[in-house]
């Protein structure tokens, strides 16, 4: 990285007289006939376009249609990746203006515009051509300071009071918000379900991502029977392959009943913990897989597992989930799952923070990470 003039860099887009600056929030996007200019500032923020991890430089618009076009649409109409204009991407810090490299758009969302017909740049992720230094990246994203994380006391009632465990994680992980999951006239309903189920949807009404982001627990107004009208369909895959279902009975619900698996057609298949112990590994799923800071890789050995978990604490239930067991372990603020969803290559890692310091201790082992928000 070099530091750099504004001059110097607004030249990598072509003549000045035809370019053109937009500014938006804490980003400026400069579009000419040869190259796009981006510049975010220095920090680390959820709220604000920055420099996200060593291989990510996030943009938060809204933006306006022209930088849209160019970052979303252009690159599609241009063909090759050769005849891409290249996007350079550049940092302000108290030093001046720091130079990063070119970049890619990886990701993007657009909305329309309330009251119009115009298409608005939401987000939008770019990959830098070269991964940054830690060095360099401290350059760009000073580090923080270490924040309040949620504490472990939940962990030690997983096999003594689950329901309490239940509570103090998700009271601990999600902040309570204004949004509603149920209303209260459905919420009455639920006393028929197994006491689990029941204090899970209480939990949601002011904490409804813990209902799931990647995998759900169905609203109640969607729960449904089986075909053969055996089965209490209460959770599903983000893209319907499989879902979990409980045994219907005219008898009233079961205390703690068992939680079968079903994949597609296949024959039904038991998770090896009830219902109680299943809530607390579908949250601590759910919690991990919806974290903002996140770092995950794949094949990782036995023994590479051991070394990345070796400051963490398992959580002491048995395998979660029939089609890639999965095993969690934990620190504060920290859930950390690992599956051997993919056989003999090795286990599958991902891991979740409430904040991106709770991520630090795992960039110590030496791994191929896919992405390490730390």
């Amino acid at each position: 990285m070099s530091l750099v003039t504004d001059e110097w860099a607004y030249a990598l887009c072509g003549d000045m007289a035809v370019t053109e600056s937009f500014t938006f929030g804490s980003a400026t996007v400069v579009m000419g006939d040869v190259g796009t200019l981006i510049i975010v500032e220095a920090g680390d923020a959820l709220d604000r376009s920055c420099v996200w991890n060593a291989d990510e430089v996030r943009l938060l618009g809204p933006a306006p249609t022209p930088v849209r076009k160019r970052l979303v649409e252009e690159p599609w109409e241009r063909g090759a990746d050769d005849t891409k204009l290249p996007i350079h991407l550049t940092v302000r810090n108290a030093e001046g203006l720091v130079y990063l490299c070119t970049g890619s758009v990886t990701r993007a969302g657009t909305e329309l515009r309330p009251g119009s017909d115009e298409h608005v740049l939401t987000d939008c992720v770019l990959r830098l051509a070269s991964p940054l230094r830690k060095p360099d990246l401290d350059r760009v994203r000073p580090p923080v300071p270490p924040a309040v994380l949620p504490n472990l006391e939940w962990l030690g009632q997983v096999n003594g009071d689950r329901a309490g465990a239940l509570e103090k994680f998700i009271t601990g992980w999600h902040p309570i918000t204004s949004e509603t999951a149920e209303p209260p006239s459905v919420l009455a309903a639920a006393q028929d379900l197994p006491t689990g189920l029941t204090q899970l949807y209480l939990l949601a009404q002011h904490r409804p991502r813990c209902l799931g982001v990647q995998n759900r627990i169905l609203p109640m107004a969607k729960q449904q029977t089986d075909p053969k009208g055996e089965m209490l369909v209460f959770g599903e895959e983000n893209q319907g392959g499989f879902f979990w279902s409980l045994l219907w009975t005219l008898d009233g619900p079961e205390a703690d009943p068992t939680v079968w698996f079903r994949e597609y057609d296949e024959p039904p298949i038991a998770e090896q913990e009830p219902l109680s112990g299943f809530l607390i590994q579908f949250s601590l799923f759910e919690a991990s897989m919806g974290a903002e800071y996140v770092a995950l890789c794949d094949e990782v050995t036995e023994e590479q597992l051991d070394r990345l978990t070796e400051g963490l604490l398992p959580v002491p239930l048995r395998p979660f989930c029939a089609a890639f067991p999965t095993r969690f372990y934990v620190a504060p603020g920290l859930v950390l799952h690992a599956s051997d969803e993919r056989g003999d290559v090795g286990f599958s890692v991902w891991a979740g923070a409430t904040h991106r310091t709770a991520l630090a201790p795992l960039g110590d082992t030496p791994l191929k990470w896919i992405r390490y928000d730390g």
